[in-house]
């Protein structure tokens, strides 16, 4: 068995910046909405749904949305092959964070857009240092 590729110092460190982004805005993010009540956002956003304050939205967004940045976070600094796979799961987590909560308030936001393209560099990015690309991009298989 051969030992996983090591991805390039370029890729490690748009990881981890990427990473950290998402993981600071992901706790400001759960402070504000469960400390700050909601930082301003009006309840009628929420109405219908199954929130009646933007208490466990923001409980979601630090916990399971920065935890799993932090944990990706961790395994990149600890040297563990399987960081590149959990930042692929973070960026995917960042994304349907994003869609649900539009589906939820159906209100779109800048700041949306900003933070799917966090979402989505980070998957391309943890795609490419799981060396899971195809090179050349558009090569064939050869038929059986």
């Amino acid at each position: 068995m051969k030992p996983a590729p090591v991805p390039s110092r370029a890729l490690r460190v748009g990881l981890s910046a990427v990473a950290w982004f998402n993981l600071l805005s992901a706790l400001v993010g759960m402070v504000g909405l469960t400390v700050g009540g909601g930082i301003g956002l009006p309840p009628e956003w929420i109405e219908g749904s199954i929130f009646t304050s933007y208490f466990w939205p923001g409980v979601i967004l630090g916990v399971i949305v920065g935890g799993v940045q932090a944990i990706a976070l961790l395994a990149q600094y600890g040297r563990f092959t399987l960081a590149w796979g959990l930042h692929a799961a973070a960026g995917l987590i960042m994304m349907i964070w994003i869609f649900v909560e539009i589906a939820i308030i159906l209100v779109w936001s800048p700041l949306h857009g900003i933070y799917f393209t966090t979402g989505l560099i980070q998957t391309i990015l943890a795609v490419l240092a799981l060396d899971a690309w195809p090179r050349p991009f558009l090569r064939q298989t050869p038929k059986l």
